[in-house]
């Protein structure tokens, strides 16, 4: 989703189906190095893409930084902006031009919630 490619448009690529792309996504079976090159290559990233980031963001095969799939030191925020989830409701608030409904959205989701200084 990062990328914008679905994991179908992937295994087609690859001669997968999309199903063994879940598979390796889950972590549920192993990826080769070979397999994992091509994949860096279709998704026009180098391969520390799928790996613990050291040195800040990944490079693209454009030159443009991008962030891997390794879980990230800042904590959760940026876990859920890395996830389906989490993609899917930025770009449907970036798509709402109206500043005015974009504060609403923000207080509806503050309160649904916890409160600040509740126990979790």
């Amino acid at each position: 989703m990062l990328l914008d490619i679905s994991q179908e448009k992937l295994g087609d690529q690859l001669g997968l189906t999309f199903q063994q792309i879940q598979k390796y996504e889950k972590g549920m079976n192993r990826i080769g190095a070979s397999r994992l090159y091509e994949m860096s290559r279709i998704l026009g990233v180098g391969v520390d893409f799928f790996y613990e980031d050291m040195n800040g963001l990944a490079e693209s095969a454009n030159g443009s930084h991008v962030g891997g799939f390794a879980e990230d030191s800042e904590g959760d925020v940026v876990g859920f902006m890395k996830s389906r989830e989490g993609i899917e409701l930025n770009r449907a608030f970036a798509s709402i031009d109206d500043p005015k409904v974009r504060r609403s959205v923000i207080e509806l989701v503050r309160s649904l919630g916890p409160q600040e200084g509740a126990a979790k």
